[in-house]
């Protein structure tokens, strides 16, 4: 059985949405203060083919500032893309964050999707299994180089050499390594490389289920000890505290996404309700094993619907 008591919540942050710092850094102060864990951020370029005028912060950047203006939350990407940077680079900037937040960063790393972004940045976009394949030896170059003196590795697409770096990452041996995706390759990266899964597409409870059922599969082929990787759910949550505002909210929300409230619930990424609705929605997670939730509210909304989760929905889960 699960052990509920040690279930945490984060909230997830689109950059591309538009937010400042200053929004992020004041969602982060405020997450820390009532009991979040952590924040975690996505790694885009923009939002999409009209979002000229939208901020779109980088999130390495973001965590930086972050990692001196908070003192426990927690630091993460969901996730960083292995093709904006060479993962010899990536390393370094990951190592450099870690310590400047006293170990806290918690490492996200995808092969990336989004191709739009990469012919507009002139970033070749390859199949998806050459994007696998330069996920797994990023995998193998960042591990390296946080742990080795002077790391060297020969792969078909990156290459480092004696490629010492200082600092090395505060944690030992390294930062939580967390594996985005869900198909059976990824899985098997997980069960080689990650200390964390966090299962792609905002799925519902029975394709997570699935998912899972893979990764044990996957950890008994590598002998990997399948406890010892943490799970985590990423979702879509809109709560208010009752149905009322429930329901003026879905209306809001379906209002600026150009839909009727019908297609709005019936195409959510995630649960609209009130914190009993929300609780009920993610506690079937928690029985499958899940230990860390990622939660991205509607935009311009998080302020409240932080506060709204920690006093209503966190400590019920823990129940």
């Amino acid at each position: 059985m699960p052990d509920n008591s040690q279930v945490e919540i984060g909230i997830q942050i689109e950059p591309q949405f538009g937010f400042s710092y200053e929004d992020i850094r004041d969602l982060g102060k405020l997450a820390e203060d009532v009991g979040f864990n952590s924040l975690w951020c996505s790694d885009h370029l923009f939002l999409d083919a009209n979002s000229e005028n939208k901020d779109c912060l980088d999130p390495w950047i973001v965590l930086a500032g972050l990692a001196v203006e908070t003192t426990i939350l927690r630091l993460g990407t969901l996730v960083s893309c292995v093709s904006f940077r060479t993962p010899q680079m990536l390393a370094r900037i990951s190592a450099a964050v870690d310590a400047m937040s006293g170990g806290r960063v918690d490492f996200g790393l995808g092969a990336g999707w989004k191709q739009l972004e990469y012919e507009a940045y002139g970033i070749p976009f390859p199949s998806a299994k050459e994007r696998v394949d330069r996920f797994e030896e990023a995998l193998e170059i960042i591990t390296r180089m946080w742990t080795e003196a002077r790391p060297s590795y020969q792969g078909s697409y990156y290459q480092i050499e004696n490629a010492f770096m200082s600092p090395k990452p505060t944690q030992s041996p390294h930062p939580p390594i967390w594996v985005a995706g869900a198909q059976p390759r990824v899985l098997g990266l997980a069960s080689r490389f990650a200390q964390g899964l966090n299962v792609a597409g905002f799925p519902p409870v029975e394709r997570y289920s699935e998912v899972l059922d893979g990764l044990r599969a996957a950890c008994q082929k590598t002998g990997r000890d399948y406890d010892s990787i943490k799970k985590s759910h990423f979702t879509g949550v809109a709560i208010a505290n009752d149905q009322a505002g429930v329901d003026a909210l879905a209306n809001d929300i379906a209002g600026e996404r150009g839909v009727t409230v019908d297609e709005l619930l019936a195409n959510y990424r995630g649960v609209i309700g009130t914190p009993d609705q929300v609780t009920e929605y993610l506690r079937p997670f928690v029985d499958l094993g899940a230990e860390q939730f990622m939660l991205v509210f509607p935009y311009q909304r998080e302020v409240e619907s932080v506060q709204l989760v920690a006093k209503q929905v966190l400590p019920r889960l823990r129940n």
